[in-house]
């Protein structure tokens, strides 16, 4: 069976590429690399260096492999960008996949498998937020990934296409890039291993729910053959403060830098959690790794040098 996987390169994509080929799949990557990276990509994986906006060259593609199965994880993931400039994310971000989504009606493809995010619900009503919660997005990001949800629900109505959404987490992991709008654990590894101090934003009490991209990439798996034209979180179910998160990385690392904080940014959700019932009930997918053991390979990852350039 082959799986066609979008954002490949990437920092969850690969991941799953990852995954994919270590069960027996057959894997082939669309991925523009400028976010994803060459020295993420499985040797075993055929790349294409190409966009998904580029409609002809999409098609071209699907006309050359006809994947059996889609796995999406190309976008724009970054909320003060979105807000910066809603015009390009709404391009990447739902112009992309529905022209990924036609491509999948057109070939035959039997199941997509979209990554959606927690950025949909916009400000908790209650936590643990399900997937019955209202959505609510108070970022551009939250929006431009909420929009395909629809777009699949109509052509899985349409056409054969089946489809699973899996609405992440915070996800963070090896491979993510410290850089710029990162993911927050990267960060912190990567200041504290060069004894530099981070930017937190807002009091730190802020929190989120963690969960480890290689158990996201465990999800993404199960997707495959289970969950048809159904949402799923993938979370950890459990609340950690950014406070919490940058002492366990100063343990891990035996560290004495100390934060620097400054104002919130707009976008930015207090507090957050989501329940994974459902996911551990349809999909048969439960996290496998502790905040704080994750955490330790991540940093393990880069103080061994494979921090991303």
């Amino acid at each position: 069976m082959k799986v066609l996987v979008t954002g490949g390169a990437g920092f969850i994509g690969s991941h799953v590429v990852d995954k994919l080929i270590g069960h027996g799949f057959e894997v082939c990557i669309v991925d523009n690399l400028s976010s994803g990276r060459q020295e993420n990509i499985n040797p075993l994986a055929k790349l294409y260096v190409s966009d998904i906006i580029e409609k002809k060259r999409l098609s071209e593609i699907f006309d050359i492999e006809h994947p059996d199965f889609v796995v999406h994880h190309a976008a724009q993931i970054d909320v003060q960008a979105s807000l910066r400039d809603p015009v390009m994310d709404a391009e990447n971000n739902i112009i992309g996949t529905l022209s990924l989504v036609k491509c999948c009606a057109s070939y035959g493809v039997k199941k997509i498998i979209y990554a959606s995010s927690a950025a949909v619900y916009g400000n908790p009503v209650y936590l643990g937020l399900d997937e019955e919660h209202p959505v609510k997005p108070i970022s551009f990001y939250g929006i431009s990934k909420h929009t395909p949800e629809h777009y699949l629900q109509v052509f899985a109505h349409l056409s054969q296409v089946r489809y699973t959404i899996l609405r992440y987490a915070n996800v963070y992991g090896p491979r993510q890039d410290p850089k710029g709008e990162g993911g927050v654990a990267a960060i912190f590894a990567d200041k504290l291993l060069s004894k530099q101090s981070p930017v937190i934003y807002g009091d730190g009490e802020q929190t989120r729910d963690f969960v480890y991209v290689k158990d996201v990439a465990a999800a993404n798996l199960a997707a495959l053959k289970l969950g048809d034209n159904e949402v799923f979180n993938i979370s950890c179910n459990s609340q950690t403060s950014v406070n919490q998160l940058f002492e366990m990385c100063r343990d891990i690392l035996q560290s004495s830098v100390k934060p620097i904080y400054k104002a919130p940014r707009p976008g930015d959700i207090v507090h957050s959690y989501m329940d994974n019932s459902k996911a551990k009930t349809r999909l048969g997918w439960s996290p496998e790794y502790s905040l704080y053991q994750g955490l330790r390979d991540t940093i393990l990852y880069y103080s061994a040098g494979k921090k991303p350039i």
